[in-house]
């Protein structure tokens, strides 16, 4: 199997450009897969799940013609008991944004990687605590449009960076690809980092 770019099995623009940030020559193919948690699923269980469902999806359609490792990550945001993914709509985004407020709650980010005949799958867990929020503020986060792709209706590298008064963990993690789990599944795959060999 050559391994001179990889697949990434994901269209979110922040997993892109973080890929690109430790140099690994890629190309973007969807994996459209039904994101529903299973009853009693823990989140830990889920986000690995759905993970590695993504990668088994492109490696699938890519493995014959050209087979290159695949590398998929899922992200939820989860309090308490309950798992947020991404909003359908503003209104659900400033539903969660008023349930984060002032509180700590725990990202997953989980990573697969699927290198040859075998997937392997990591995961990161930060935390990460929200000041309390105004319902100006919310609403006026929620109409720039910016947490309707984003787990738990947030995104720590844009304007919601304001809200978040400590992390713990990864920022990469929480931002959707953890660098430091991602590059040492790369690097056992023998994927080059920064182009060196």
């Amino acid at each position: 199997m050559k391994k001179d770019f990889i697949y990434l099995a994901s269209t979110s623009p922040r997993r892109s450009e973080l890929l690109r940030q430790i140099g690994v020559p890629f190309k973007v193919r969807t994996a459209e897969i039904a994101e529903v948690r299973a009853d009693g699923e823990r989140p830990e269980a889920y986000v690995r799940r759905l993970a590695a469902e993504k990668a088994e999806v492109v490696w699938a359609r890519v493995a014959v013609a050209a087979p290159r490792p695949v590398l998929a990550a899922d992200t939820a945001v989860v309090l308490g008991g309950r798992v947020f993914g991404k909003p359908a709509d503003a209104a659900e985004a400033e539903e969660m944004l008023v349930a984060l407020s002032g509180r700590t709650h725990r990202v997953l980010t989980a990573v697969a990687l699927r290198c040859g005949e075998s997937t392997e799958t990591v995961l990161s867990e930060s935390e990460v605590r929200v000041r309390s929020t105004t319902a100006e503020e919310r609403g006026a986060y929620c109409r720039s449009g910016e947490p309707l792709d984003k787990a738990g209706g947030y995104g720590i590298q844009g304007r919601a960076a304001m809200f978040v008064e400590h992390l713990a963990g990864s920022y990469s993690g929480v931002v959707g690809l953890p660098l430091f789990e991602t590059a040492a599944l790369l690097t056992r795959c023998g994927v080059a980092l920064w182009g060196s060999r």
